[in-house]
């Protein structure tokens, strides 16, 4: 047994455990019985006989590391031992999934479904007290359930997700260093010339996951398309100088992800040495955060940093304090600093202020942003920060007074290069931070 496996073994039963804990909390506040949590169905394609890839509903994952079976039930009441519906047909068309035998499996009472509409002998008589946490909301009218997704359960339930348990920490290191040794092959691909489609195909060979199983569709940037926030058109031509590279790539493992971004380039004069800078502002951001920091005052820190950069090599002609004050560095750093990560790339919960789901909006400056929560411990976030040469903001700076500001020879110098963003994943510790990416070693 690997040392992986032999620590979410351990480890698992103290999650179920807080599991029980918070399911316990989200009855009380809803007067419930009980709370029946639906993985999902296959959803077909529109006039067509196949189906999209599957994604499991996050609140069932957060229980039960089974990530692609459709059509499975988890019965909870906080107290006694959770129930599973697992999903295992007489079909000669696809792949059965085998009786579940794994590390998890001893947490639940099993209960193998062979036909999906036959759910419902497995599931609560008296429904009137239980509600149905997932999306497909015609089936739970269609059996029986008058409570869907309640939303004092669904806000307490989201805002706890922020805090990681143990097993939870396990899984996300290793998918932070599935995805770092991918991130290697990544990066010696670019520099043996490689298109954007063969980096991405070596990329998901050394992390042994496809397409639909990594947590998002990979970023891989070449040249100016490493301007594009979320490129994912993959040129299957290498182009005939790489300039730049940008891979914004995950790996998933039992459910929770990893998001790593690095910017290579084969430039060796100043372009370099703005991809250092970048680099350095991301560690720096990141030993910034600690227990009762806001996490905006970060987007602000972020700012000034790239403001910094940009008076620095001359891209804008102002004090950086200036360039901020007069919104320039949101043209070239328009998104937010990072997000949540957990079960979901941008996990849930990031604006609001307690576990009501009181609302907490992201600054009107910075509408983007995805978290306004207080930093505190077991948080795992990513940091992001990025400096970039986008066609249409750029052409929106040149249209208004700060113009006048900006060195557009050194813009057109370096827009071929695109941009740089440097992204790392770090849980919060009470008197530290632990940076996943960087201790597994990707530069």
């Amino acid at each position: 047994m690997s040392e992986f496996l032999t620590s979410v073994s351990e480890l698992y039963p103290q999650h179920i455990n807080y599991m029980q804990g918070l399911a316990q909390e989200a009855i009380a506040r809803e007067s419930l019985d009980g709370l029946v949590i639906h993985s999902g169905q296959a959803k077909r394609m529109f006039l067509d006989d196949n189906h999209y890839p599957f994604h499991v509903n996050p609140q069932f994952k957060a229980w039960c590391p089974v990530t692609d079976n459709p059509n499975c039930w988890i019965v909870v009441n906080g107290v006694d031992k959770p129930k599973l519906i697992f999903y295992r047909p007489d079909d000669f068309w696809h792949k059965v999934p085998p009786a579940p035998q794994a590390f998890w499996t001893e947490q639940f009472d099993i209960v193998l479904l062979a036909h999906a509409n036959a759910v419902e002998k497995h599931l609560p008589f008296d429904k009137s007290k239980y509600a149905y946490i997932g999306e497909y909301i015609e089936v739970a009218k269609a059996l029986g359930f008058d409570l869907v997704n309640p939303d004092r359960v669904m806000h307490y339930l989201h805002y706890h997700r922020a805090y990681k348990t143990d097993y939870e920490l396990a899984c996300m290191r290793e998918a932070n260093r599935i995805a770092v040794d991918a991130h290697r092959a990544a990066k010696a691909a670019f520099f043996a010339g490689k298109s954007e489609f063969d980096i991405n195909l070596d990329y998901l060979a050394a992390a042994r996951q496809g397409d639909n199983t990594v947590p998002y569709n990979n970023i891989i940037a070449l040249n100016e398309h490493a301007a594009i926030l979320h490129y994912t058109v993959y040129e299957t031509e290498a182009p005939s100088e790489a300039k730049t590279f940008l891979i914004d790539a995950g790996a998933s493992v039992h459910g929770y992800a990893a998001d790593i971004t690095r910017t290579y380039t084969t430039d060796t004069g100043e372009f370099a040495e703005i991809v250092a800078a970048v680099d350095e502002l991301t560690m720096t951001l990141a030993n910034s955060m600690a227990p009762n920091v806001e996490y905006s005052d970060l987007q602000l820190q972020a700012h000034t940093g790239i403001a910094v950069i940009l008076e620095r090599f001359g891209i804008v002609n102002l004090p950086a304090n200036d360039i901020v004050n007069k919104g320039i560095s949101r043209t070239f750093f328009p998104h937010g600093i990072g997000h949540m990560l957990g079960l979901q790339v941008h996990d849930v919960a990031g604006h609001v202020n307690d576990d009501r789901g009181t609302p907490k909006p992201a600054p009107e400056a910075h509408p983007f942003l995805r978290c306004t929560r207080v930093i505190e411990p077991r948080h795992v976030y990513t940091i992001e920060p990025g400096l970039y040469f986008i066609e249409s903001l750029l052409a929106q700076l040149k249209a208004s007074p700060e113009s006048m500001y900006v060195n557009w020879d050194k813009v057109a110098e370096l827009a071929p290069y695109g941009g740089v963003r440097v992204e790392d994943n770090i849980v919060i510790h009470a008197t530290k931070n632990e940076n996943m990416t960087r201790e597994q070693g990707l530069d």
